[in-house]
């Protein structure tokens, strides 16, 4: 069950140490080693520490910070750093950031992450944008007394991800010469890596991609009525019959090189959400 009182005591914060947000102002949350871009965002930051309620995110490639700025006039809120089942953290906890954000004001949220490519067509190091998402952590943010002003016990999970801002996103994509795939993401607990039978039965589920955080967040997104669009980095590709490791020196070090694509596809979005 979500802390209501934690919710709103974190967005009270945000508000007042961040000053005035606008009616349009778009949120981000930048997956593993994806930091680089909001370094554009300089008019003000927050250490999670320093938001009552927030975890720590601990894992490298996570900054730790709530960073205010503008892209092309648009103002942006971007969580740089995000909390994981696999750090022991509850469903509650780890959505603590974007139900902030949510509780501030932010009504359209941008979900981006590092993810291994299920599809063999997939490239290292393109982009896939989120169509559709499967729950495979046995896990929901959802779960106890339901929060009714935030939104309906049984929210509706046909459209989480908005067709509109899909659109958008191919043709920024289109226009700027961006690779961008379409597809399925699969949410897993982890932190252990995926098996060739696991992952032969993740795509036989009809996912091409798989990671471990996104879906938790845009189910409590969702369930507050916040538009919805998810650009995962395909940072390895999981053949099962050929595996290779993937530790996280190397999603690191191709987020990092794909970092310019997915800045550069962030660009002419936010502008035009």
């Amino acid at each position: 069950m979500q802390n209501v009182q934690k919710v709103q005591q974190a967005a009270t914060t945000v508000r007042e140490r961040l000053g005035g947000l606008d009616a349009d102002a778009v949120g981000v949350v930048l997956g593993t080693g994806l930091g680089r871009w909001a370094a554009r965002l300089t008019e003000d930051r927050l250490g999670y520490a320093e938001i009552p309620g927030f975890p720590a995110s601990t894992v490298p490639g996570h900054e730790g910070a709530l960073l205010k700025g503008r892209i092309g006039g648009r103002q942006v809120l971007a969580l740089s750093g995000r909390f994981h089942l696999y750090e022991g953290y509850s469903p509650e906890e780890l959505c603590m950031g974007v139900r902030t954000l949510a509780a501030a004001g932010v009504r359209s949220v941008v979900l981006t992450n590092a993810a291994g490519a299920l599809d063999p067509t997939f490239d290292v190091g393109s982009l896939m944008c989120i169509t559709d998402h499967i729950n495979w952590t046995g896990r929901t943010p959802l779960a106890g007394p339901n929060v009714d002003e935030w939104g309906p016990r049984f929210p509706d999970m046909s459209r989480v991800w908005s067709p509109r801002l899909r659109e958008l996103a191919m043709r920024v994509a289109l226009e700027k010469g961006v690779r961008l795939e379409r597809g399925v993401y699969i949410q897993v607990p982890g932190p252990q890596m995926e098996t060739p039978a696991e992952t032969r039965a993740y795509r036989m589920l009809g996912a091409h991609a798989i990671g471990m955080s996104t879906v938790l967040e845009a189910v409590a997104l969702r369930h507050m009525g916040v538009e919805l669009l998810g650009i995962s980095c395909l940072t390895n590709k999981n053949l099962p019959d050929c595996m290779e490791e993937a530790p996280l020196e190397t999603v690191l070090a191709q987020a990092s090189r794909s970092a310019g694509q997915l800045g550069e596809l962030l660009d002419g979005i936010i502008v035009r959400i």
